[in-house]
């Protein structure tokens, strides 16, 4: 084995670790299978139901890996998705972002509504583990995803979902915009309860921006998860939208964009190199911090400190594998970014006395993990892609594979 392989095992397995060890283990529990919104002091009780999505497909993951067995990971999927269709609280079928891991109601801690695109990461992995075990777990997933009305969460008249529906019932946001929601249109339009119109997906503005030597579509703060989230289990590199975008190309234009912005800034930023890059959300010095690269939409302000997340290069393997391995190969050479679970969350260099962050968050784990192992064996995008309501979401979109008549811009 390589020293590249091996390193990039190890934070595969850190990261599988975290999904299997912060975890509610007790099966008489009504929180059985709730896994933690980050690691380390604070919120030991709090589950995200996002951590819980990137945590389904992580099993598969680690059955496959030798880390866990066959039936450890069928023990441990089934309890969650019980937990899930019979004691997790939620509204015409949407789950709150933040759980009490005891009681599996909503975090009263944190003023909450349904969050549609966290439920959107929990219905993926609950699609994983379908496709994987079959059974009773492909029963129960057909039942959480069936119970999910899309069509409330739908602005008729702008044509776009809103984020999120207060207490009355009232819809407030939108995803107006490119982001980490492609996933949304496949979910929808493929349910076989609630589907909603395919023509949803020319609702969001696709505002085209340049940074150097490359135009294509930026999030509107430029963070690297919302290029990373979609394409962990659809995998965009064989498709091609009606419109001729090449969703993939644009995460590895904007992957590589990241990366020359912190080459860019170094004589601002001396944490930023070749090597040490990866601007995305994460926990930085003053608490959660959303770092990004420009083109920025032109009414967002991004307030860039220094902070680097290791996920935003793990995170992006498929898209630019020489660049990332050499930034982990860097990472690597930093004993206090490693811990129990892999590399930590994120680091800053700016101060005389660098910062490290003492915890790992799930959302960040997780996206490393599933795009590590679908570099090293598709995986997950294999698991996804057999799923027959993606499949028909995919004709009904009217994507069509590369190669086949499409052609990118």
């Amino acid at each position: 084995m390589t020293r590249t392989q091996e390193l990039l095992d190890r934070e595969a397995k850190g990261s599988f670790d975290f999904f299997w060890k912060e975890v509610n283990s007790d099966p008489s529990s009504k929180g059985y299978g709730l896994i933690r919104d980050h690691s380390g002091k604070g919120g030991e009780h709090v589950a995200s139901i996002a951590s819980n999505g990137f945590g389904l497909s992580a099993i598969p993951i680690g059955i496959e890996r030798g880390w866990i067995t066959l039936e450890e990971g069928k023990e441990r999927t089934l309890g969650t998705l019980k937990t899930f269709f019979y004691n997790v609280e939620h509204r015409d079928g949407f789950f709150y972002h933040f759980l009490n891991m005891e009681t599996a109601q909503k975090n009263e801690g944190f003023y909450d509504c349904p969050s549609i695109i966290d439920t959107a990461i929990l219905l993926n992995g609950a699609i994983t583990a379908r496709e994987y075990f079959g059974g009773e777990i492909a029963e129960l997933a057909d039942q959480i995803y069936d119970r999910v009305n899309w069509q409330v969460y739908v602005n008729e008249e702008a044509n776009q979902f809103y984020m999120g529906i207060d207490d009355d019932g009232k819809g407030f946001g939108a995803w107006d915009m490119y982001a980490e929601q492609l996933m949304l249109y496949f979910l929808a339009v493929g349910s076989r309860t609630y589907p909603v119109s395919p023509e949803i997906y020319n609702g969001f503005r696709r505002f085209e921006g340049t940074y150097g030597d490359y135009t294509f579509y930026p999030s509107p703060g430029g963070q690297l998860f919302t290029h990373q989230y979609s394409h962990a289990w659809f995998d965009f590199s064989s498709w091609i939208d009606p419109d001729g975008i090449d969703w993939f190309e644009n995460s590895v234009k904007a992957t590589l964009v990241n990366r020359q912005y912190c080459i860019d800034q170094q004589e601002a930023f001396k944490t930023y190199s070749s090597e040490s890059w990866g601007l995305t959300a994460c926990d930085g010095p003053t608490g959660y911090t959303l770092a990004g690269a420009p083109p920025y939409y032109p009414t967002v302000t991004v307030q860039n400190d220094g902070t680097v997340a290791p996920s935003g290069p793990a995170g992006s393997i498929v898209f630019a594998k020489k660049e990332v391995v050499e930034s982990l190969a860097y990472f690597d050479s930093i004993e206090e970014l490693w811990g129990d679970y892999g590399l930590i969350d994120s680091y800053n260099l700016e101060k005389d006395m660098p910062w490290y962050s003492d915890k790992v968050i799930g959302i960040n784990k997780g996206v490393t993990l599933l795009m590590l192992e679908n570099d090293h064996s598709e995986q997950i995008w294999k698991l996804y892609h057999q799923n027959e309501r993606i499949q028909l979401a995919i004709k009904k979109l009217g994507f069509q594979q590369k190669g086949d008549g499409g052609t990118s811009e």
